[in-house]
């Protein structure tokens, strides 16, 4: 698999896929924000909670037990966080 073709399944994940399971990712990421608001005690942003799964699957794949779909994920999840930052900064591309 290429990097173009890692691109197209990240965008496959994320634009269709998981959200059709999950929903927007920015609804998501919102509220994933907020239960970890609640749990640790201070504010936690959606484009936080994407770079903390990127930090997830670092870790993963770091210790070995990454697999492609970790890079995959790792590159949804960076161009989620990349959406919700520029939305956040009031751009709308």
């Amino acid at each position: 698999m290429i990097r173009a073709d890692i691109l197209d399944a990240a965008k496959a994940c994320v634009c269709v896929e998981r959200e059709q399971d999950y929903g927007k990712p920015e609804d998501n990421f919102r509220l994933i924000a907020d239960l970890w608001t609640a749990y640790l005690g201070r504010t936690i942003f959606p484009e936080d909670v994407a770079m903390m799964m990127c930090l997830l699957k670092i870790a993963r794949i770091k210790m070995g037990g990454g697999t492609l779909d970790s890079f995959i994920d790792l590159a949804g999840y960076a161009a989620c966080g990349g959406e919700i930052a520029k939305r956040a900064e009031g751009g709308n591309e």
